[in-house]
């Protein structure tokens, strides 16, 4: 262990000392006395929920519940499940050690992997920040439209509805013909040729500067001193508990649906169908279903995730004596949320109506549509309006993190000390995402965070691998005997299912986009990941 991780171990302040003896007294607590004060003091795993509580899992779970029910209820779980496994790993390192990971992977791996490593967190944090806002905003217009302001102009809305058509053909010609029509449309029927009416550009920048400015007063907190801290951490928790509550009442008010199909439920979360409709007719795999649960599978972390969250332990002020309540924090401010939540909108597509039994991967679905198809589930419109701020909330989230994670990210490619001014300033770099309210990236800007982050992902799993077991660096902390084989064999899983959850994102997000195939093929449903790949 090195002298510079001692030295910061040793220098603790009052309230550390007070801190650490409250732990150590709760580590010989039983569970259910030592639960609560463990709770009270958990932080970083609300921003890894929060990351990862975004547009992306929207989407995924809104086309895994709208196409095959309950069926894949056990796939968030499972992902989240190796995701914090791998992060429980990172933090053994980091907690043993007290060093900052840019520069101490950089020495013990190699300063190159460290510099690509912040590099993918900066481009997905920036690039990843549109479609959350584009969520928002759609979410807001969707909300103006129950009070009839129209935000699409008609003859938009029917070309979309031909270009959704049209995808599910699979077809590249009747695809290009549709979406070349819709383009047509959009310029010669809108201002600027974004596609929406004046009302609508107001509501969508509306929404988009609410955000921004929400979330510019709780990033800013979090780069003062330990209250603001604090009060960021709250911010957080109201996001999630707003967007948990939203959906539960969505479900709720179809509990005697719930009630009924509790069974199906159950046999959902323990993977009683496994991968639904794995096979065609004719007996070849069915690449859509696969694609669509190993893609889910192996992005329920993404690489700024990876970056974020030892920063975000040692602003807490952790140290090796908070191993314990780091475990906690992922347990329950990070898993359990991220489950409740997917589970909850899966489970809302089954009872809302949105699924249709066929067991098809669902192309055209997306969180806006499934807003509108609850619309009647709590009497006239209450289910389309939840669901609408429920996806609210969850930008709001993502955003603020991201947000945080250039802060940290660039004091640290740079080698700047962490100051109040410094982070304000470097957190603000993905606000350019407020333009996703009414617009969306050229393609070449997805495809290479794509291409950076999805190969750094796996890359940085093996990394956290090798550190967790390197006895030079960590010492004893390696662990011994059945424990250490058995965390070490969850994360070798981890990092092959990583592997080619990344490998599947690559093809549909890079390859696919820059040599599409010339003859038609089953599509491979690879949704936007928010979390940012």
């Amino acid at each position: 262990m090195s002298e510079q991780a001692s030295t910061s171990q040793a220098a603790v302040s009052e309230e550390m000392k007070v801190e650490i003896a409250e732990l150590e007294r709760l580590n010989g607590l039983p569970f259910a006395s030592s639960a609560l004060g463990y709770i009270k003091r958990t932080g970083p795993g609300l921003l890894q929920s929060a990351m990862t509580l975004g547009a992306g899992s929207a989407a995924a779970s809104v086309i895994a519940g709208a196409s095959f029910g309950y069926k894949l209820l056990w796939v968030q779980p499972v992902a989240m499940f190796l995701g914090v496994m791998m992060l429980g790993a990172l933090s053994n390192v980091v907690l043993t050690t007290g060093e900052r990971p840019y520069k101490s992977f950089g020495r013990e791996i190699g300063k190159w992997l460290v510099v690509l490593w912040a590099l993918g967190t900066i481009m997905s944090s920036i690039i990843w920040h549109f479609p959350q806002y584009g969520l928002a905003a759609s979410a807001a217009r969707d909300l103006g439209a129950l009070q009839e302001i129209v935000s699409i102009p008609p003859e938009i809305t029917a070309a979309s509805s031909v270009v959704d058509e049209a995808m599910k053909t699979n077809d590249p010609a009747v695809i290009d013909q549709a979406k070349a029509n819709l383009s047509k449309v959009t310029s010669e029927s809108t201002p600027l040729g974004l596609g929406f009416t004046p009302a609508g550009l107001a509501i969508s920048f509306g929404i988009g500067i609410l955000i921004l400015c929400i979330n510019i007063v709780t990033t800013f907190n979090y780069g003062g001193d330990s209250k603001g801290v604090r009060i960021y951490e709250w911010f957080l928790r109201g996001c999630i508990a707003l967007v948990v509550v939203m959906f539960g009442i969505v479900v709720v008010a179809k509990i005697d649906v719930v009630a009924a199909e509790s069974g199906e439920i159950l046999k959902g979360f323990i993977g009683w169908y496994g991968i639904p409709n794995l096979w065609n007719v004719d007996g070849s795999l069915n690449n859509s279903t696969v694609t669509q649960v190993l893609g889910m599978l192996g992005a329920a972390v993404g690489i700024n995730m990876t970056f974020l969250y030892p920063y975000s332990l040692l602003k807490k002020g952790w140290g090796v004596h908070h191993k314990k309540l780091a475990r906690w924090d992922l347990g329950m401010t990070m898993f359990l949320p991220f489950v409740l939540v997917t589970s909850l909108v899966i489970i809302a597509m089954k009872v809302g109506g949105v699924y249709d039994g066929a067991d098809v991967v669902n192309t055209t679905i997306r969180p806006l549509g499934a807003a509108k198809a609850l619309g009647g589930v709590l009497g006239e419109n209450a289910g389309r309006v939840i669901f609408d701020l429920g996806l609210i909330g969850m930008t709001c989230g993502a955003i603020s993190t991201h947000m945080v994670v250039c802060g940290f990210t660039f004091c640290e490619m740079l080698g700047l000390e962490q100051t109040k001014k410094r982070f304000r300033l470097f957190a603000l770099t993905p606000a350019i995402g407020i333009l996703g309210v009414v617009a969306t990236l050229p393609i070449w800007f997805p495809v290479a965070a794509s291409a950076v982050c999805f190969t750094m992902l796996p890359i940085a799993y093996l990394t956290f691998l090798i550190m967790n077991n390197k006895r030079s660096y960590i010492g004893d902390a390696v662990g011994s005997g059945f424990p250490r084989l058995l965390f070490n064999t969850i994360l070798v899983i981890a990092l092959a299912v990583a592997t080619i959850g990344s490998g599947i994102k690559i093809y549909g997000n890079v390859i696919k986009k820059i040599m599409p195939a010339k003859e038609p093929a089953a599509e491979l449903v690879v949704p936007v990941d928010s979390r940012a790949c």
